[in-house]
Order: C-alpha cells, then sequence, then structure tokens
C-alpha cells in the first residue's frame, strides 16, 4: 500500500506542475490568442473597408441577436463554410493544408510533364497548350478553390458583414437559396444567433451614378437568367435599409457635390426614385408592386468602421420572390421564422 500511495502523490504533483504550466502559458498569451482557444473566430480584416471604397464585392449581412454577435459569427462560419470555404485568418490542421498543397503541386508537375511531352501545339516559352484545354481537363477534376470570407468591423450591433474577394467571386443568391433549402429539408441545424442572410451580389458608394450603373447591370443578369420567368409587365419592389442611419448622424463635409449626392439619396424617396429609373431603364415593360414582385432590389447600408467621413456603402442585390418577404416591409426572408426571435432573446 506504501508503494501505491507513493505513486498517487507522485502522479498529484505532475498534475498541478502541469496545471500550474499551462496557467503560466495562458498568462504569457495575449487576449485574443486567450480568446481564440474558447471560441475560435476569424480576426477581422481592417483591409476590408478600404477595398469596398475602391471596388465592388460580394459578400452576406446577417443580422443577429444583439450582444450575441461573437456566437453568431461562429454559427455563421459553420453554416457558411459548408458552401463558400474557409474564412480570413481562420486556423486550420497545417498537416492537412501542407498535404493539399503537395497534391496540387504534384498535380500541377504531373500535368506540365505530360505537355511537354506531347506532340500538340505549345507556347515558346512554357510547353503549355495554347487553348489550355489539357490543364483545364485536370484541374477541373480537382476540388474548387477555395474563397476566403473576410470578417469587416461594422458600427452597428447586431450585425455581420462577410466579404468575398471581389463582385462575382461566387453566387451569393444561389448559397443562401441552398441554405433555405437544406433548412426545410433539415439536412441543416436551425441556427439560434443568426437571424437572416442578405445575400449582397454587389457593392459601390452611395451616388446616383454608381448606384444606377450596379443596379442596371444586375437587372440585366436576371433578365438574361433562363431561370428566372418573367412575366409582362414585369413587376418589380424596392427596399432602402439605412440601419438607423440618420443624415444627422453622418458628419458629411460641405466640400464637394460627391458628398452632397450621398447626402440625398439618404432620403428614401430619391434612392427609391434611382433604383426605379435604372429598372425602367432596362425593363420598359415593369411596374411597382409591393405584394408580390417577382423581381426585389434591395439595398442596403452598410455601417462600415474605419472609413473616412462621409464615405457610405451600399450593399446591392436583385432578389426574387421566394427569397423575399413583403410584410410588414420588403426585406429578405428570416431562416427559422418566429421561432428565431424567442430562441435568441
Amino acid at each position: 500500500m506504501g508503494e501505491e500511495e507513493k505513486e498517487e502523490e507522485e502522479r498529484k504533483e505532475q498534475n498541478m506542475e502541469s496545471k500550474k504550466a499551462g496557467e503560466e502559458g495562458e498568462s504569457s498569451m495575449t487576449p485574443w490568442e486567450q480568446h481564440a482557444k474558447v471560441i475560435s473566430i476569424p480576426r477581422f480584416d481592417y483591409k476590408a473597408p478600404s477595398s469596398l471604397l475602391q471596388r465592388s464585392h460580394s459578400a452576406f449581412l446577417i443580422t443577429c441577436t444583439i450582444k450575441r454577435e461573437k456566437s453568431a459569427t461562429k454559427e455563421a462560419m459553420s453554416i457558411l463554410s459548408k458552401y463558400v470555404g474557409p474564412f480570413n485568418g481562420e486556423t486550420s490542421d497545417a498537416n492537412v493544408d501542407a498535404k493539399r498543397r503537395k497534391i496540387c503541386t504534384e498535380e500541377i508537375d504531373q500535368i506540365i510533364s505530360k505537355t511537354v511531352d506531347s506532340p500538340e501545339i505549345t507556347d515558346d516559352a512554357g510547353g503549355i497548350p495554347k487553348d489550355g484545354s489539357s490543364i483545364s481537363a485536370n484541374t477541373d477534376k480537382s476540388e474548387a478553390p477555395e474563397l476566403a470570407l473576410s470578417l469587416v468591423k461594422l458600427t452597428k450591433s447586431g450585425l455581420l458583414l462577410l466579404t468575398l474577394p471581389v463582385e462575382n467571386s461566387l453566387d451569393t443568391i444561389d448559397v443562401v437559396s441552398k441554405i433555405f433549402c437544406d433548412l426545410g429539408s433539415g439536412s441543416l441545424k436551425s441556427p439560434l444567433w443568426c437571424h437572416r442572410i442578405f445575400p449582397i451580389q454587389a457593392t459601390c458608394t452611395l451616388s446616383e451614378k454608381e448606384l444606377h450603373a450596379v443596379v442596371s447591370k444586375l437587372v440585366q443578369q436576371y433578365v438574361k437568367d433562363k431561370g428566372n420567368k418573367l412575366t409582362s409587365p414585369l413587376k418589380f419592389a424596392v427596399g432602402f435599409n439605412r440601419r438607423g442611419t440618420e443624415e444627422s448622424q453622418l458628419k458629411i463635409p460641405k466640400d464637394g457635390s460627391k458628398n452632397s449626392d450621398m447626402s440625398a439619396l439618404l432620403d428614401r424617396n430619391k434612392c427609391f426614385s434611382v433604383v426605379a429609373a435604372a429598372v425602367k431603364a432596362n425593363v420598359p415593360d415593369s411596374v411597382v408592386d409591393l405584394k408580390s414582385p417577382e423581381l426585389s432590389i434591395l439595398v442596403e447600408l452598410l455601417p462600415l468602421s474605419g472609413v473616412p467621413n462621409g464615405s457610405l456603402v451600399v450593399g446591392v442585390s436583385a432578389l426574387p420572390l421566394n427569397l423575399v418577404s413583403t410584410k410588414p416591409k420588403l426585406c429578405i426572408k428570416p431562416l427559422v421564422g418566429d421561432k428565431i426571435g424567442k430562441k435568441g432573446s
């Protein structure tokens, strides 16, 4: 018994020493690293706001329970990663990534070696077919390229903005449609913290010229899409959400027509008229229908953090009827209906 008691005491001492070492290691970690051990969420991409000012992006704007943004971020990561891919700053298994890179490198080397030995016509410099058919045939069989979503810091609570590298890098409407289908079939678990996912097709600064151009492009894409059954006249509706941002809350300098244009477009009626004009310019046979619109143009003011005063960016999408609700106002459908409000409160 004496030897067993001695071994037990030694085990306890070892456990205490390892626990102490763990606490010392944790105390030397930064607050972010300590938090990451508990809940793994990506860092904010602080370059994203300036990128949104420079060019258009596809994105997802998610509404969630206030003061539960971190829980909602983790939940959104779990949902979107199944349809989109990884996040910028998201940790992953280094061995898996290294193995994936090795496999991709080997495949590329094999493609190039086969191409060099092939009697087909090749470029003088690279030994690769001019039409690129050999490479495309092989790369199509491999895994689709992974897209990295960036988490953007916002100034409003209850919102998450996740941007894709550039506009059209992914069909965001198709992603949200698949999410609704999987929720309906039960293959996707109902979210607790994420309420709505607005699929942003394009972004632009809030100016009449840019907004008109973006809406025109999205309407043309919608009309050309053979999957959309259009009636005559085309019934459409316009929704504009400022997320509580009023002109008086913005420090817009009075030193340029561009800023005054942004200020003017904060008025709903002015924004509605610009969007409606863009729709009618591309589909002359169209009428406004707020009850059952075939096409809904939603414009969302994005409350970006870290942008110059007076710089306003909006997300725009042309949505089919099955993704929107018209009562009490025009907006994207909730993920779980009324139940989500009770669970999230």
